[in-house]
């Protein structure tokens, strides 16, 4: 049987990138002995890099083991979490290193989260010490529910930078990833330190990586799809880059992958669509993973238009629980596939099957429910082992062999490759975040004039997936937008707030009286009904930027005394936003000021001054 395009099991080497192949026994380790030897190999070599503050590997190193050893001091050299409260940048990395080498499982939590949610993981997590810095010590003490807080800025630097003398065994736990819950609190996914190293191999050896590479680390430190660019980079001798996209915006990820010559970019869909319409050239790259949510005919398309030959495409399918399972090659001039992208053929020692409504493998072609069969799935949900029995179910036939089922839905052809359609019922995700479409419910029916919720993950725009909340309103009628957004702030982490809110007076029922989400209705295409009427541009400025307004959010009126979140724009949409108004005036505005005052009024301002300037 003929492999389709695409299927390719790994990259060739071109002859100037130095490889190395990931060896099995280093399986039998851990991730501080892989680094360890990278360290004694590679200890001039840039190791981690963020704007001008940059590291060798013996510099991190030895970062690393004070951290280490400040930890053991305080904790001792039990396997017990640790949570990390740091921006991202190489001290975040030191200290996931240091916590590794303590023997520490380390939980990472995200600088932009609502102390609330914190608080929620550091609970659930059991940490009994928070490692942060001091601009972040506020929220760590609002997190902490009873833990003890390390401020990386005060503690004292004359430990020693010698490496703990610790073993570590291959299936200790590593680290706690956590993932939104349908029970409206987070769950975290617990992993050992010999599934990461399998996982690094899976990248490693397919990829290619080596220490003339140089890796993106565009997720945060809280999103799993960090672990595979940061240990791919350091478990290989490479560089890691890492990059804060809420703060600096996609539009300036381009000119950033030029000036630092990356190699090998990583992040999900909706991002890459940024950087591929900048324009810039970037011939240093050769690898571009595109992986946490589903990559479109239209994304190859886009790579085909703006990459050339060695430049890869790979689209990947993984998932917190088990790392990468499918990997799709796509190359300049390659045919295009029909109407969806595949995610691609098999890679080492994880088997994927479909299954059907009855729980066994579907026929090729038709669509059902993705699963996992490994011996290299993470070791399931921490504390849940309820939930960990439903999701990690024993295959029977192999013994330490697991199938994990992954809420996915796709279709496995004849030929071997796998087609990713989305998420089942439920569960979605909006730029690459899993969203808990019942965690938004459990929110919505928390707020006063709420008396019901339905709530649906819609790609009514392209390429665009949103949170839509549909709500029967109570006595009291249901709040203005403003007022809902507000509220849900604060309960919920951004990517999952509604982008609009739809009131209908009751919710479509199905023959078994449970509400029929095929049924709800689009979102109309009009400014959503705000507490205070629009306002019209009062000059030019304000006529420019409303425009702009009004093509990225779809709307035909906008009033410039609106609030562009409570309009239903986020994050991303109002960084391309901000790049579409540079473009209009030739203006540069910061995200940070716009974050201050979202409105057209607002922005029209800082343009007038800045002209005048």
């Amino acid at each position: 049987m003929t492999a389709r395009p695409g299927s390719t099991p790994a990259l060739t080497s071109d002859g100037t990138t130095p490889f190395e192949p990931f060896a099995r026994a280093d399986l039998e380790g851990s991730l501080v002995t892989r680094f360890a030897r990278q360290v004694a190999r590679h200890g001039g070599r840039l190791a981690v890099k963020m704007g001008t503050h940059a590291l060798t590997y013996a510099e991190l190193d030895r970062a690393a083991n004070q951290i280490a050893h400040t930890l053991l001091a305080r904790l001792g050299s039990s396997n017990e979490p640790v949570a990390l409260l740091l921006p991202q940048g190489p001290r975040q990395v030191a200290a996931v290193l240091g916590a590794l080498k303590a023997g520490k499982i380390y939980v990472p939590l995200d600088v932009a989260q609502l102390p609330r949610r914190l608080g929620e993981i550091v609970a659930d997590s059991g940490a009994r010490l928070i490692v942060t810095d001091s601009p972040h010590l506020g929220p760590a003490r609002e997190a902490a529910r009873g833990a003890h807080l390390l401020d990386l800025d005060e503690r004292s630097r004359d430990g020693t930078h010698e490496a703990p003398d610790l073993a570590i065994a291959p299936d200790a736990g590593a680290y706690i990833f956590y993932t939104s819950g349908s029970t409206g609190a987070p769950k975290g996914v617990l992993d050992t330190h010999r599934n990461v190293l399998h996982n690094v191999m899976r990248y490693t050896n397919t990829l290619r990586f080596g220490p003339d590479d140089r890796l993106t680390l565009l997720q945060g430190p809280s999103f799993s799809g960090a672990v595979s660019s940061l240990f791919g980079a350091l478990l290989n001798g490479a560089a890691s880059f890492p990059f804060d996209v809420p703060r600096e915006g996609p539009e300036a990820i381009a000119p950033w992958l030029a000036a630092e010559a990356i190699t090998i970019y990583h992040s999900v869909p909706a991002l890459f669509r940024h950087v591929a319409r900048h324009g810039t050239s970037l011939p240093a790259l050769r690898v571009i993973r595109l992986e946490g949510d589903r990559a479109t005919v239209r994304d190859l398309e886009l790579f085909a238009a703006h990459f050339a030959e060695p430049c890869v495409l790979v689209n990947g399918l993984g998932a917190t629980e088990c790392g990468l399972v499918r990997q799709f090659f796509f190359r300049p001039g390659q045919p295009l596939p029909g109407a969806v992208a595949p995610i691609g053929g098999p890679v080492e020692d994880m088997d994927v099957v479909v299954l059907g409504e009855d729980g066994r493998p579907a026929p090729p072609g038709e669509v059902g429910e993705i699963a996992v069969r490994s011996a290299y799935l993470a070791s399931g949900y921490w504390r849940r082992p309820d939930l960990t029995a439903r999701r990690f179910l024993p295959d029977g036939e192999r013994p330490g062999v697991r199938m994990y089922l992954t809420g996915d839905t796709g279709r496995l052809h004849a030929d071997g490759m796998l087609d990713y359609l989305g998420r089942q019922d439920g569960l979605a995700k909006v730029r690459g975040q899993r969203v808990e479409v019942t965690e938004v419910e459990a929110a919505l029916l928390a707020l006063p004039g709420v008396a019901e919720a339905a709530v649906v993950v819609r790609e009514d725009r392209p390429d665009e997936p949103r949170v839509v909340a549909y709500l029967v309103a109570g006595a009291e009628g249901v709040p203005p937008v403003g007022t809902l957004r507000r509220a849900l702030a604060q309960r919920l982490p951004d990517f999952m707030l509604p982008g609009a809110f739809v009131t209908l007076p009751g919710l479509p029922l199905d023959d078994n009286r449970k509400v029929d989400r095929r049924a709800l209705p689009l979102p109309p295409a009009a400014r959503p009904a705000l507490d205070r009427p629009p306002v019209a541009p009062r000059n030019d400025d304000e006529a420019t930027i409303a425009r702009l307004w009004r093509a990225a959010l779809g709307f035909e009126e906008v009033g410039v005394e609106d609030d562009f979140f409570e309009l239903g724009g986020d994050s991303l949409r109002a960084a391309v936003m901000l790049a579409d108004v540079r473009k209009a005036t030739g203006l540069e505005l910061g995200a940070a000021a716009f974050a201050e005052a979202p409105t057209v009024a607002a922005i029209a301002r800082r343009v007038t001054a800045a002209r005048r300037r």
